[in-house]
């Protein structure tokens, strides 16, 4: 019999490159997965592109594509689903935007996007610039997790239709552009950079910051802001695909994505989002969920955190904890569910950013076909009977398999 329910587990930038200093190894190959090994052995294996070959994927539209939506038709910037995942309801006609809190200098420029990742604090430092108003525009902002925010301007005549704040890299300071000549888009523009400058005023000696510069930490005295974009059509992924679905997540970028998809997103007590997160919690909560639900849909997002940091042995230890965590879903599953392992992009440690290699995918549970891989690994795996596949086929093929697809022709 196939499965009747899905654990779907996307372990956020898990793939990577082989580093010749760690015996020309990538993370996930020196890392111990006994757990993540069996299921590869016990089931079907292949590599994927989130997006496309050579497409660079963010986590958004990686998602956007593993849940079986059209990023090209669909994303609108990451803004939004941030704003989602932190439980703003956005009206018609508001922009959102992603924010980091981040460290810059007295000349001005950008020594740390992240603020030394802080995670207490934020809240007293929102609070500052919540609800201010520039040019009749009205400023909403709130935390996310650790150094991430969100940002939302409110009021009439702006656009999405603008660059980033956020120069992507330290030493930089972005200003606002301008993507078009309308008037809508040339005041959204001055709005943000009017704000950028304000938050550098307002928080240079909030005491929060006062207390991290004496403790040697950098202080938050910037918020930087991307991924403009409005509200997106998305239709529910219960609609769509006829799943019961619910997201077991941390980050408030995949809870944001999984609210709009119609998902029930629970809090999972320790779920942080970090490297610090439960990852037992969220491995008991998915089993538990599955009692009422046929498709859970897991993200751990810590493998993520030490690619970008370029933290080799970071993101090899967090690996290992998805592998314990994946051992008790493995024992605590009965026959009629399916587990499915990918990631949603490849985060290269000596890159410290997302990649366009293409990232392991491993199907485990009644029906599949057993292929001769033996590890899960980005290059064993890549001998598997999956093949090639892309983020968009993902969806398909979890109905095939749970004999929920509709037959084409006669």
């Amino acid at each position: 019999m196939p499965p009747s329910r899905i654990i779907f587990l996307v372990c956020d930038g898990m793939a990577d490159r082989t580093l010749k200093a760690k015996g020309n190894r990538t993370p996930l190959e020196a890392a111990r997965t006994p757990n993540m090994d069996s299921l590869a052995a016990d089931g079907v294996c292949g590599i994927m592109d989130p997006i496309g070959p050579g497409i660079r994927p963010g986590s958004d539209t990686a998602h956007l594509a593993l849940l079986g939506y059209d990023p090209y038709k669909v994303y609108t910037g990451r803004g939004p689903f941030e704003a989602a995942g932190v439980g703003l309801e956005l009206k018609s006609g508001d922009i959102a935007f992603r924010g980091n809190w981040a460290t810059v200098d007295a000349k001005g420029r950008v020594t740390d996007r992240r603020a030394g990742r802080i995670k207490e604090g934020t809240e007293a430092l929102a609070k500052e610039l919540d609800g201010v108003v520039i040019d009749g525009i009205t400023v909403i902002l709130k935390t996310a997790t650790e150094h991430r925010t969100v940002l939302v301007l409110r009021g009439k005549g702006i656009s999405c239709q603008v660059t980033d704040t956020d120069p992507h890299k330290e030493n930089l300071l972005a200003g606002c552009k301008a993507l078009d000549n309308s008037a809508a888009a040339k005041k959204t523009c001055n709005v943000l950079n009017k704000f950028t400058e304000l938050s550098k005023k307002v928080l240079k000696d909030h005491p929060v910051n006062q207390q991290r510069v004496k403790d040697g930490l950098p202080p938050a005295n910037i918020v930087l802001a991307r991924g403009a974009g409005m509200t997106p059509e998305m239709p529910p992924l219960a609609k769509v695909w006829g799943w019961d679905p619910i997201a077991i997540v941390g980050v408030a970028l995949i809870r944001g994505i999984c609210t709009l998809a119609g998902m029930e997103v629970p809090f999972v007590k320790g779920a942080t989002g970090g490297v610090d997160t439960d990852m037992l919690a969220k491995a008991k909560a998915a089993v538990g969920a599955l009692k009422k639900h046929d498709l859970v849909f897991m993200n751990i997002k810590a493998p993520d955190i030490g690619g970008h940091d370029g933290n080799f042995d970071l993101k090899m230890s967090s690996i290992e904890r998805i592998d314990e965590a994946v051992g008790y879903i493995r024992a605590n599953i009965s026959s009629d569910v399916g587990l499915i392992i990918t990631a949603d992009h490849s985060t290269p440690v000596p890159v410290k950013n997302h990649s366009a290699d293409p990232v392991p995918l491993l199907m485990y549970g009644e029906g599949v076909r057993t292929d001769d891989v033996k590890a899960f690994n980005e290059k064993a795996v890549a001998q598997g009977g999956l093949g090639r596949l892309k983020g968009k086929d993902i969806m398909p093929i979890l109905q095939d398999w749970v004999d929920k697809a509709e037959k084409f022709g006669a």
